[in-house]
């Protein structure tokens, strides 16, 4: 069972989650999985993050804009335990975006990542409430990394 969901699917399934338990590969102990959002408008960095923190045994919900952002937002039956946002997105160039997701799920970790990080927009998401800023590009496994701490 694939536990990895588009936002526009989402929207439909969002009574039938699945409730995955992730595996570590090499202790075998049980860790609960996290609920995560990738909103990044480039197909191959969504796939990439949602991949590899699929295969981490996360439950992962993907939007390619603000939009489907905020409809998995207010869709989801459980919150998001972390959201992986990019900066500039199709509908979405300014740090509003940040702003409203922390509005409608204050609980959830916001890691923001941007290829245009100047200190201004830095300092902002942070004073916005952002767990932590990532400049682009970035390893995955870096990320996904920070993405583990930041539960």
């Amino acid at each position: 069972m694939s536990n990895h969901f588009r936002a526009e699917e989402h929207a439909s399934h969002a009574g039938n989650q699945p409730s995955v338990v992730g595996e570590f590969p090499r202790t075998g102990k049980k860790s609960p999985a996290l609920s995560i959002l990738v909103v990044d408008d480039e197909p191959l960095i969504r796939w990439s993050l949602s991949e590899t923190l699929s295969d981490s045994g996360h439950e992962i919900v993907e939007a390619g804009d603000g939009s489907a952002a905020v409809q998995a937002m207010t869709t989801t039956v459980r919150p998001f335990d972390v959201v992986l946002l990019d900066f500039r997105l199709p509908d979405s160039n300014d740090l509003s975006l940040l702003s409203r997701l922390r509005h409608l799920a204050p609980q959830s970790r916001i890691i923001m990542m941007t290829a245009f990080g100047t200190p201004e927009v830095m300092q902002g998401a942070l004073d916005l409430g952002a767990y932590r800023v990532v400049s682009k590009p970035f390893e995955i496994a870096d990320l996904a990394s920070l993405v583990q701490r930041a539960s």
